[in-house]
């Protein structure tokens, strides 16, 4: 089922916080996910800049390139307005928001994104991750240091590397082009969406094709069950292949869609005072923050001590199954060395210690004991059976088949 050109944008507090400092748009061609950064007095208010600044792209473009360039140069200047409104009202100082959006450009998707925000691809039934977290669990993952498994459950996952904020005038923002296919759902969310439900369960929820609506409501119902300690934010566009100008009403969500919303003025001189709301922001805990370098290098020399502590353990673990190894290799050897057979050794019967087996250039039988018996003295078909070798159940017993080949071959010889 594909409903082309539909998509669904929905936002919650979640279950924790008092207050939405995420916004979202779902336009025409435009849709955008921002997380403001919790704890801070103006996480709400740096998203709903981020999302007023950006919806003005919600229009048609010649080109992906031109796009491209142009959600760049947006979102690079916004960061300067977060550091005005930082300058001008110091009770905003460490505003900030996490932006991730796309720009739908004939058959091809324009992408931009910085924070931890997400945006996914479900196509042919597979979900794909399509941007990268910008944070310092995700470099953990990437210089293989822990797991992805490990990321969802580490104490400092929610420490971005890279974040739109009022410290940074000139963030690095990621963009990159590429190509659609009719069918294709796209899923933008923030945190307290993906830090919430695993890719297998939102999949799951994927693989039921309904209308975006019901998928976007299934999604946050799925994370709400799951605690949603952070606010959660959810857009699904069903749209792929060569995509038309839509000219219907967008879809704002969260703390851009209140009424008393943000519009900077080209000034960028104070902001309303509707949209300060320090008592409301202060009484959250924070989701998100970025590191100075003091606190990044005491991050770093914690995860290099927890490194280690995986390295020990991984050494004694490693210590304990080569010995266990070796102890099981002794037993089984000593096994093998309660066991004879009659074979022969060039031209004479043997009896052989242990079995008739090697392990690489490790033989597990040895010769015990020449009878003195030769082989050519033997009936041909009593040679053909002892150079197949014969098996005996203990010492005495080979000694028995070898006394039984020293009649044969003595009858053999009189009969000569």
């Amino acid at each position: 089922m594909v409903f082309e050109g539909s998509s669904a944008a929905i936002s919650h507090t979640g279950r924790v916080r008092s207050n939405n400092q995420d916004s979202g748009y779902a336009g025409s061609n435009l849709f955008v996910v921002a997380d403001g950064m919790g704890g801070h007095a103006g996480g709400d208010i740096a998203s709903a800049i981020a999302i007023n600044r950006l919806k003005h792209l919600d229009r048609h473009f010649d080109a992906p390139g031109q796009a491209e360039e142009a959600l760049r140069e947006t979102i690079v200047s916004t960061a300067q307005d977060l550091v005005d409104a930082a300058a001008s009202k110091p009770q905003l100082a460490g505003l900030g928001t996490t932006v991730s959006g796309i720009v739908m450009v004939d058959e091809y998707a324009v992408i931009a994104h910085i924070g931890d925000s997400r945006i996914y691809l479900y196509r042919d039934g597979e979900l794909t991750q399509i941007t990268t977290d910008h944070t310092f669990v995700q470099r953990l993952v990437e210089t293989g240091r822990i797991t992805p498994e490990e990321a969802r459950f580490h104490p400092r996952r929610s420490v971005l590397m890279r974040v739109l904020g009022d410290m940074d005038a000139h963030p690095e923002v990621d963009t990159f082009i590429m190509p659609t296919r009719p069918g294709d759902r796209w899923m933008l969310c923030s945190d307290g969406m993906s830090g919430v439900a695993d890719e297998a369960h939102i999949a799951k929820a994927m693989r039921q094709e309904l209308p975006p609506a019901r998928t976007a409501d299934s999604l946050l119902k799925l994370a709400l069950d799951g605690g949603a300690p952070d606010n959660v934010t959810v857009i699904i566009a069903d749209v792929g292949g060569q995509h038309p100008l839509y000219t219907g009403t967008p879809t704002i969500v969260g703390s851009a869609s209140n009424p008393d919303g943000v519009d900077i003025p080209a000034s960028r001189s104070l902001l309303p005072t509707g949209w300060l709301h320090p008592q409301r922001a202060a009484a959250n805990e924070p989701s998100h923050f970025e590191p100075d370098t003091e606190y990044l290098e005491e991050l770093i020399a914690e995860d290099r001590r927890r490194s280690r502590r995986r390295r020990i353990i991984g050494a004694g673990l490693s210590v304990l199954l080569i010995a266990a190894i070796v102890a099981a290799g002794a037993l089984f050897y000593g096994w093998t060395q309660t066991r004879y057979y009659v074979g022969t050794d060039e031209d004479s019967v043997v009896i052989f210690q242990g079995i008739q087996q090697s392990i690489g250039p490790i033989s597990l039988s040895e010769p015990h004991e020449d009878t003195g018996i030769l082989l050519i003295d033997l009936p041909s078909a009593w040679q053909i059976r002892t150079e197949e070798t014969i098996p005996a159940n203990s010492l005495d017993h080979a000694q028995q088949i070898a006394d039984n080949l020293r009649s044969r071959a003595n009858d053999a010889g009189g009969e000569k």
